[in-house]
Protein backbone atom coordinates (compact mmCIF):
# COMPACT_ATOMS: atom_id res chain seq x y z
CA UNK A 1 0.00 0.00 0.00
CA UNK A 2 1.23 3.35 -0.66
CA UNK A 3 1.96 5.76 1.30
CA UNK A 4 -0.27 8.52 1.46
CA UNK A 5 0.88 10.40 5.12
CA UNK A 6 1.01 14.38 4.52
CA UNK A 7 2.01 14.67 7.76
CA UNK A 8 4.20 13.35 10.47
CA UNK A 9 2.66 13.30 13.16
CA UNK A 10 1.37 11.03 15.95
CA UNK A 11 0.02 7.88 15.72
CA UNK A 12 -2.99 7.23 16.87
CA UNK A 13 -2.47 5.48 20.00
CA UNK A 14 0.31 7.73 21.46
CA UNK A 15 -2.14 9.79 23.14
CA UNK A 16 -2.59 6.44 25.80
CA UNK A 17 0.78 4.80 25.40
CA UNK A 18 2.86 7.73 26.78
CA UNK A 19 0.52 9.38 28.70
CA UNK A 20 1.33 10.78 32.57
CA UNK A 21 -0.02 7.55 33.88
CA UNK A 22 2.18 5.71 31.48
CA UNK A 23 5.03 7.80 32.30
CA UNK A 24 6.42 5.71 35.90
CA UNK A 25 6.87 1.99 33.70
CA UNK A 26 8.73 3.49 30.69
CA UNK A 27 11.31 5.83 32.84
CA UNK A 28 11.48 2.29 35.34
CA UNK A 29 12.14 0.44 31.98
CA UNK A 30 14.70 2.57 30.38
CA UNK A 31 16.58 2.42 33.48
CA UNK A 32 16.32 -1.26 33.68
CA UNK A 33 17.08 -1.62 29.99
CA UNK A 34 20.42 0.87 30.82
CA UNK A 35 21.23 -1.38 33.67
CA UNK A 36 21.40 -4.62 31.34
CA UNK A 37 23.35 -2.82 28.66
CA UNK A 38 25.91 -1.03 30.86
CA UNK A 39 26.19 -4.94 32.24
CA UNK A 40 27.13 -5.95 28.45
CA UNK A 41 23.50 -7.70 27.76
CA UNK A 42 22.32 -8.36 24.63
CA UNK A 43 20.37 -5.46 23.33
CA UNK A 44 17.61 -7.72 21.80
CA UNK A 45 17.32 -9.82 24.58
CA UNK A 46 17.37 -7.13 26.78
CA UNK A 47 14.76 -5.24 25.45
CA UNK A 48 12.43 -8.28 25.24
CA UNK A 49 13.14 -8.89 28.90
CA UNK A 50 12.50 -5.47 30.70
CA UNK A 51 9.69 -4.82 28.30
CA UNK A 52 7.31 -8.40 28.90
CA UNK A 53 8.67 -7.57 32.49
CA UNK A 54 6.84 -3.58 32.15
CA UNK A 55 4.19 -5.14 29.33
CA UNK A 56 5.32 -2.63 27.10
CA UNK A 57 3.58 -2.13 23.93
CA UNK A 58 5.70 -2.18 20.69
CA UNK A 59 6.00 1.47 20.34
CA UNK A 60 6.92 1.79 24.07
CA UNK A 61 9.40 -0.68 23.67
CA UNK A 62 11.01 1.32 20.35
CA UNK A 63 10.69 4.62 22.55
CA UNK A 64 13.01 2.94 25.43
CA UNK A 65 15.54 1.49 22.96
CA UNK A 66 15.85 4.67 21.04
CA UNK A 67 16.07 6.56 24.92
CA UNK A 68 18.56 4.47 26.57
CA UNK A 69 22.15 3.45 26.28
CA UNK A 70 24.61 2.09 28.61
CA UNK A 71 26.71 4.39 31.13
CA UNK A 72 29.72 3.72 29.01
CA UNK A 73 28.66 4.99 26.55
CA UNK A 74 26.93 8.04 28.23
CA UNK A 75 29.70 9.14 29.32
CA UNK A 76 32.06 8.44 26.12
CA UNK A 77 28.82 10.65 24.19
CA UNK A 78 29.48 13.41 27.33
CA UNK A 79 33.71 14.03 26.77
CA UNK A 80 33.40 13.93 22.80
CA UNK A 81 29.97 16.44 22.93
CA UNK A 82 30.43 20.01 21.25
CA UNK A 83 28.37 23.09 22.68
CA UNK A 84 26.47 25.30 20.94
CA UNK A 85 28.78 27.94 21.73
CA UNK A 86 31.59 26.30 20.43
CA UNK A 87 29.89 25.70 16.85
CA UNK A 88 30.76 29.04 15.18
CA UNK A 89 33.06 28.91 12.24
CA UNK A 90 33.16 25.05 13.24
CA UNK A 91 32.16 22.40 9.74
CA UNK A 92 29.57 20.36 10.24
CA UNK A 93 28.42 17.48 9.08
CA UNK A 94 24.48 16.44 9.12
CA UNK A 95 22.88 12.95 9.00
CA UNK A 96 20.71 14.18 6.96
CA UNK A 97 17.16 12.06 7.10
CA UNK A 98 17.93 11.59 10.86
CA UNK A 99 18.30 15.47 11.66
CA UNK A 100 15.18 16.51 9.02
CA UNK A 101 12.71 13.49 10.15
CA UNK A 102 12.73 14.37 13.72
CA UNK A 103 12.17 18.26 12.75
CA UNK A 104 9.30 17.29 10.80
CA UNK A 105 7.79 15.13 13.53
CA UNK A 106 8.45 18.20 16.28
CA UNK A 107 6.38 20.62 13.92
CA UNK A 108 3.91 18.01 13.28
CA UNK A 109 2.55 17.02 17.40
CA UNK A 110 4.58 14.11 16.81
CA UNK A 111 6.17 12.35 20.69
CA UNK A 112 9.79 13.38 20.88
CA UNK A 113 11.60 11.65 23.63
CA UNK A 114 14.51 12.64 25.63
CA UNK A 115 16.90 9.93 27.04
CA UNK A 116 19.68 8.93 28.69
CA UNK A 117 22.33 11.37 26.26
CA UNK A 118 19.97 14.03 26.36
CA UNK A 119 18.95 13.54 22.58
CA UNK A 120 15.48 14.15 21.41
CA UNK A 121 14.57 11.00 19.12
CA UNK A 122 11.45 9.83 17.13
CA UNK A 123 9.60 6.73 16.43
CA UNK A 124 9.09 8.03 12.84
CA UNK A 125 10.71 5.51 9.69
CA UNK A 126 11.02 6.35 6.21
CA UNK A 127 11.31 2.35 5.09
CA UNK A 128 13.58 2.68 2.45
CA UNK A 129 11.53 5.46 0.62
CA UNK A 130 11.40 9.24 1.55
CA UNK A 131 7.82 11.13 1.45
CA UNK A 132 7.71 14.78 1.58
CA UNK A 133 5.51 16.04 3.40
CA UNK A 134 3.64 19.60 5.15
CA UNK A 135 6.50 20.37 7.72
CA UNK A 136 9.08 19.37 5.17
CA UNK A 137 10.22 22.89 3.78
CA UNK A 138 8.60 25.00 7.37
CA UNK A 139 11.38 22.28 8.91
CA UNK A 140 14.46 23.09 6.23
CA UNK A 141 14.07 26.32 6.89
CA UNK A 142 13.84 26.45 10.81
CA UNK A 143 17.38 24.06 10.15
CA UNK A 144 18.66 27.16 8.24
CA UNK A 145 17.88 29.99 10.39
CA UNK A 146 18.86 28.11 13.39
CA UNK A 147 22.21 27.38 11.72
CA UNK A 148 22.82 31.14 10.63
CA UNK A 149 21.65 32.15 14.52
CA UNK A 150 24.54 29.72 16.21
CA UNK A 151 27.12 31.23 13.54
CA UNK A 152 27.91 27.80 11.11
CA UNK A 153 27.81 28.64 7.67
CA UNK A 154 30.06 25.39 6.39
CA UNK A 155 27.45 22.70 6.58
CA UNK A 156 28.03 18.94 4.53
CA UNK A 157 24.32 17.12 4.58
CA UNK A 158 24.58 13.48 4.11
CA UNK A 159 21.61 11.97 2.25
CA UNK A 160 21.20 8.01 1.93
CA UNK A 161 21.16 7.60 -1.74
CA UNK A 162 19.11 4.14 -1.64
CA UNK A 163 16.67 5.68 0.11
CA UNK A 164 13.79 6.28 -2.71
CA UNK A 165 13.63 10.19 -3.40
CA UNK A 166 16.83 11.20 -2.08
CA UNK A 167 17.33 12.80 -5.30
CA UNK A 168 14.70 14.67 -4.99
CA UNK A 169 15.55 15.95 -1.93
CA UNK A 170 18.33 17.18 -2.62
CA UNK A 171 17.43 19.05 -5.37
CA UNK A 172 14.89 20.45 -3.08
CA UNK A 173 17.37 21.15 -0.58
CA UNK A 174 20.03 23.13 -3.12
CA UNK A 175 17.28 25.13 -4.15
CA UNK A 176 16.22 26.38 -0.84
CA UNK A 177 19.86 26.65 0.23
CA UNK A 178 20.74 28.98 -2.73
CA UNK A 179 17.62 30.94 -2.04
CA UNK A 180 18.32 32.02 1.30
CA UNK A 181 22.40 32.46 0.54
CA UNK A 182 23.19 29.05 2.82
CA UNK A 183 26.65 27.29 1.61
CA UNK A 184 25.20 23.56 2.04
CA UNK A 185 26.73 20.49 0.39
CA UNK A 186 24.09 18.37 -0.16
CA UNK A 187 25.76 14.54 -1.28
CA UNK A 188 23.90 11.44 -1.87
CA UNK A 189 25.99 8.25 -0.01
CA UNK A 190 25.34 5.11 -0.08
CA UNK A 191 26.92 4.87 3.52
CA UNK A 192 26.24 8.39 5.41
CA UNK A 193 26.59 5.96 8.47
CA UNK A 194 30.55 5.42 7.26
CA UNK A 195 31.36 8.55 6.42
CA UNK A 196 30.08 10.12 9.47
CA UNK A 197 32.10 7.57 11.41
CA UNK A 198 35.47 8.84 9.85
CA UNK A 199 34.54 12.55 9.50
CA UNK A 200 36.66 15.21 10.70
CA UNK A 201 33.70 17.72 10.84
CA UNK A 202 31.57 17.82 13.62
CA UNK A 203 28.52 15.59 13.30
CA UNK A 204 24.79 16.29 13.66
CA UNK A 205 22.97 13.04 14.64
CA UNK A 206 21.28 11.44 17.18
CA UNK A 207 21.82 7.75 15.81
CA UNK A 208 23.23 5.69 18.86
CA UNK A 209 25.76 3.76 16.10
CA UNK A 210 27.14 7.43 14.29
CA UNK A 211 27.53 8.77 18.10
CA UNK A 212 29.64 6.29 19.27
CA UNK A 213 31.68 5.78 16.72
CA UNK A 214 32.37 9.44 15.40
CA UNK A 215 35.39 12.09 16.64
CA UNK A 216 33.28 14.39 18.02
CA UNK A 217 29.17 15.34 17.95
CA UNK A 218 26.76 18.07 18.82
CA UNK A 219 23.30 17.74 19.91
CA UNK A 220 21.78 20.54 17.44
CA UNK A 221 18.46 19.06 17.18
CA UNK A 222 17.71 19.24 20.03
CA UNK A 223 18.80 22.41 21.21
CA UNK A 224 17.21 24.01 17.86
CA UNK A 225 13.99 22.29 18.65
CA UNK A 226 13.95 23.75 22.26
CA UNK A 227 15.17 27.14 21.27
CA UNK A 228 12.49 27.24 18.00
CA UNK A 229 9.37 24.82 18.27
CA UNK A 230 8.28 25.76 21.82
CA UNK A 231 4.89 23.46 21.23
CA UNK A 232 7.00 20.47 20.80
CA UNK A 233 5.57 16.85 22.60
CA UNK A 234 8.61 15.81 24.65
CA UNK A 235 8.43 12.88 27.01
CA UNK A 236 11.39 13.37 29.13
CA UNK A 237 12.01 9.36 29.97
CA UNK A 238 15.66 10.71 31.54
CA UNK A 239 16.37 14.12 33.09
CA UNK A 240 20.00 13.12 33.65
CA UNK A 241 20.85 13.49 29.98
Amino acid sequence: MPDKRTHRGAHPSDAQLFSREALPALRAALADFSLLLTKDYADNSALKLVGDHFSLRQRQRLAVMRAACSDQHRQSRRDRHVANADLPGQPLAIDGYNLLITTEAALSGAFLFRGRDGCLRDLAGIHGTYRKVEETMPALRCIGRFLGEIGVTDVLWLLDSPVSNSGRLKTLMGELAREHGWNWDIRLSTNPDAELKQTGRIVVSTDSVVLDACERWTNLGTEMILACIPEARIVVLETGG
